[in-house]
């Protein structure tokens, strides 16, 4: 196939869209297929390159206020129609779309190019976060123009799937994440890592995610005074300082990738995530590969990661004394907690990236076997609209 991969944010920011992204280049790489990113351009405005066999357009981008690694690319429609006629894709993927997954959307409906749309990012959730709840229904009705567009949905986890539908969003279909097991593994935990970080013995809770505030890091909070217990926050982001002044007894490992990664987090004797908005929410997915039990609230993509009772406990959103209820129950009973983390470990062990992929390829194949007649020729200027 020739497809272009449309990504509303790409390297150097690592997050769950790149994150995915990279596992989908592995697999077009291994199949031998032609593959076009088209991406924000970084801070240092690098040209365009190669990743995993692909090759890399880099558009201006300007930094998003508050948050100056993320990108947010220039230019109007017109810009991204001329990039992909020239380059002629079978399939356009959208990458968690909204504002160049916009243009994209539009540009690839003129030519008549199908598309297939990750919904990723429950962005217009955290309005009401970042202070501006105005914004809400605007960015509603942005994901809903982008997804109406689209040839095929795909969302992560069943809270997305009835979320857009509800929207009155079609042809929604099903595609969650992999995990990489052999890298995510109880193996790799390292008794000298957790003396590193709780010299005195105690239980490691950790987390890990960007340091943002739709993340809400800062309900951990309620976790203190638990005795015999380490908090350990690995991550980085813009609310850093803040979080390490509000959260002052726990360590603050910065960003840790690779190994580095997959060590820290088989060390952790417990995960939390606060977080309300994650659509799927990955890094519970690899701690649970790595043998560790979970607590997450219950609500999105964590309700079909973590069994209740068997793998890990949800709480209600906003319930922070629960929260802690559940990991001091965890944290307690030595017992309980290997048999949720041996729970946890199996539960993940199919979800492989190369299963995974193989069905993202069956879902360019249906879309391009079912692709309307090319889209009569628009002009610039209704292009570019």
């Amino acid at each position: 196939m020739r497809i272009a991969i449309v990504a509303e944010s790409f390297l150097p920011l690592m997050n769950g869209v790149t994150h995915s992204i990279l596992r989908v280049l592995d697999h077009l790489q291994e199949r031998g297929d032609e593959v076009l990113v088209i991406a924000p351009s970084g801070h240092d405005g690098e040209a365009a390159g190669r990743v995993k066999g692909a090759e890399v357009h880099r558009l201006p981008a300007v930094p998003l206020a508050g948050y100056t690694n993320v990108r947010v690319a220039l230019g109007g429609v017109y810009r991204v129609k001329r990039i992909l006629a020239e380059y002629a894709p079978d399939v356009v993927h959208l990458a968690s779309p909204f504002v160049l997954g916009w243009r994209a959307a539009q540009a690839a409906h003129q030519l008549g190019i199908p598309t297939v749309a990750i919904y990723q990012t429950e962005v217009p959730s955290y309005a009401a976060r970042y202070g501006v709840p105005f914004l809400e229904n605007w960015a509603w009705n942005r994901v809903e123009n982008i997804h109406l567009l689209s040839s095929r949905t795909l969302v992560p986890s069943t809270f997305a799937l009835n979320q857009v539908r509800g929207r009155g969003i079609p042809r929604v279909r099903m595609w969650r994440r992999g995990v990489d097991t052999a890298r995510f593994s109880p193996a790799k935990r390292d008794d000298g890592w957790r003396a590193s970080v709780a010299p005195g013995g105690e239980r490691i809770i950790g987390y890990v995610g960007r340091l943002a505030v739709e993340k809400q890091v800062e309900d951990l909070a309620a976790l203190a005074g638990i005795p015999n217990t380490r908090l350990v926050v690995v991550g980085d982001g813009p609310q850093r300082a803040a979080l390490e002044a509000a959260l002052p007894r726990a360590v603050f490992t910065g960003f840790l990738g690779g190994d580095d990664l997959a060590r820290a987090v088989a060390s952790f004797d417990l995960f939390v995530h606060p977080g309300e908005f994650e659509t799927f929410c990955q890094t519970i997915q690899e701690a649970m590969a790595s043998g560790v039990p979970v607590v997450a609230t219950g609500r999105g993509g964590p309700l079909d990661l973590v069994e209740n009772s068997r793998t890990g406990w949800l709480y209600e959103p906003g319930d922070l004394s629960a929260m802690r209820a559940r990991v001091q129950d965890l944290v307690g009973d030595d017992a309980k907690r290997r048999a949720f983390a041996a729970a946890a470990h199996a539960s993940v062990q199919d979800r492989t990236w190369p299963a995974l992929c193989t069905e993202l390829v069956q879902h360019y194949a249906d879309v391009i076997a079912g692709a309307p007649a090319p889209a009569q020729k628009v002009s610039k200027a209704g292009a570019s609209s």
